[in-house]
């Protein structure tokens, strides 16, 4: 199984797309609020190279990026390739 974090917020429909996606795909994730923890923004920030937009997506500690490029990975057909690992 792969070690999946999504860096959310409450509220966002991107990350909510993103969760939903995960979900069915049947993917355990850990889910961090970065409007709750500052210090968990700061992180988000470094391990994405700046990107301020959520969600920010890792996968065994590769960057995917935001709810769009997950749902692009799985319309090419490597999302569950990634899940697997």
């Amino acid at each position: 199984m792969s070690d999946i974090i999504v860096y959310s917020g409450p509220g966002c429909p991107y990350c909510e797309r993103a969760k939903m996606l995960l979900k069915k795909k049947g993917a355990a994730f850990q889910d961090i609020n970065i409007r709750a923890d500052a210090a968990k923004r700061e992180e988000m920030l470094a391990r994405s190279n700046g990107k301020q937009t959520i969600p920010q997506i890792f996968i065994n500690g590769k960057h995917i990026g935001g709810c769009d490029d997950l749902y692009a990975l799985d319309a090419a057909g490597k999302l569950d390739g990634l899940l697997a690992s």
